[in-house]
């Protein structure tokens, strides 16, 4: 099936910087081949859109400049090693190499849509949540559709003195757990796609959950219903939880099911169920891999007195910038089976240091002849919190950018418009 892995850099149009071009591929922990140029030669399969997507001589011509880097052997990948002229301890100037990305382009464009760019329709928005929140005014006086509290405490805990600290700040604990969600909808009948997007770890008292905005507007306008999930309440001082963190998108999906099928429901028969996309950012981005597993099976794998009963059609994964391996079920790495995937990370995250989510790639297999694809991006100059417009740039926290070299990255609209033309175009080639 579709393979590829893709290496993006985005300069300055008006300046001036590119990458340093020192690219190997660590296969296993050794160098098994060196990349030397920038051709895609990942295989596609399927639709149209699908090949459009990943075609494996072309890549779509971007206002910001790419470079793209693919390499399909067998399984495996490379992963692009960048080399920059900084040191903890040895103050030098930052060097970076001249932007050629307008003459690469320029031999390697199709004519198709930009992605991202806004769509043509309408976008409304509106909050369902639990009705109660003492920390949050959306979720207390603006829910349109309130929401029962589901127990996790199966799968979310902390000491005593932890846990009490944090019930009395949101007013609950594990086992009454709110799902609550910010959604972008489209004006008209649809059934349009759906798709969750899920924050990662963060100070709970910084809400992660609006900062996905800019994904809602976008793909909304494009014709799809985009819920922001909140999972603010287990974030910070915990550890251990990201099994919680996948169940709660089925757990919200549950709440999509019930309210597609409701006559007076806002999504009365204007969601179509058949073509659901997940996507999270850091832990949120290793969660959504969880929640694909958990998807198919009939009971938790920690504990079989747990059953499920979801089956939901997740078609497609978006991974940005994930963590893997924070939980592993049965005491296994995540596997995952027959769903689109694309995962992408900058190589400048000060939070995430290692392309994580090229683990997760690797054990996504295809198995049942339909035409799936995965893909793997690596941004030149993205960092991990810029894909969330609530995080910033400090991704080591605010004093951070004492020791983040802060002046290499992209600008946070050139990050975001990043992932407006691969999500968007990922999306639209699987979900339509």
């Amino acid at each position: 099936m579709g393979d590829a892995i893709l290496r993006a850099g985005a300069g300055d149009s008006a300046a001036t910087t590119s990458e340093t071009i020192t690219q190997f591929a660590p296969l296993n922990g050794s160098v098994r081949r060196r990349v030397t140029d920038g051709r895609i030669t990942g295989r596609a399969a399927g639709s149209g859109a699908q090949r459009a997507f990943l075609e494996t001589r072309h890549s779509i011509r971007l206002t910001i400049p790419m470079k793209l880097l693919s390499c399909s052997v067998a399984g495996r990948f490379a992963v692009a090693s960048v080399a920059l002229a900084t040191s903890a301890c040895i103050k030098q100037p930052l060097k970076l190499t001249p932007d050629d990305s307008p003459v690469v382009l320029s031999h390697q464009s199709i004519t198709a849509p930009n992605p991202g760019l806004p769509g043509t329709l309408r976008v409304r928005t509106l909050v369902y949540g639990s009705g109660t929140d003492k920390r949050r005014l959306a979720f207390r006086d603006s829910v349109v559709l309130k929401t029962r509290t589901v127990d996790g405490s199966a799968m979310v805990s902390a000491p005593p003195e932890i846990a009490k600290a944090r019930a009395k700040y949101w007013g609950f604990d594990f086992k009454k757990l709110p799902i609550n969600g910010r959604v972008w909808y489209p004006e008209g009948d649809g059934p349009f796609p759906l798709v969750l997007i899920v924050h990662g770890n963060h100070n709970m008292k910084d809400f992660s959950d609006p900062g996905y905005a800019y994904l809602g507007q976008h793909l909304a306008s494009r014709g799809f219903i985009l819920a922001s999930v909140d999972e603010n309440f287990i974030n910070g001082n915990l550890r251990g939880e990201n099994d919680g963190r996948g169940w709660l998108l089925l757990e919200h999906l549950k709440r999509w099911r019930v309210w597609n099928d409701s006559l007076g429901s806002p999504f009365y028969h204007k969601v179509d169920m058949g073509n659901i996309a997940l996507m999270g950012h850091s832990r949120g981005g290793e969660a959504v891999a969880v929640a694909a597993a958990f998807n198919r099976l009939s009971q938790y794998p920690d504990d079989a007195t747990i059953k499920f009963d979801y089956n939901f059609d997740i078609k497609s994964i978006v991974a940005i910038a994930p963590v893997d391996g924070q939980y592993q079920p049965a005491g296994k790495p995540t596997p995952v089976q027959n769903v689109n995937y694309l995962v992408f990370h900058g190589s400048h995250d000060g939070d995430v240091s290692a392309f994580s989510g090229l683990r997760q790639y690797q054990r996504i297999t295809f198995t049942d002849g339909r035409p799936w694809f995965k893909s793997a991006v690596y941004v030149y100059r993205a960092n991990h919190g810029q894909w969330n417009t609530v995080w910033g740039n400090k991704d080591n926290g605010p004093r951070s950018g004492r020791w983040l070299a802060l002046d290499a990255l992209i600008s946070p609209e050139e990050q975001r418009q990043f992932g407006r033309v691969y999500i968007g175009g990922f999306l639209e080639a699987t979900l339509k």
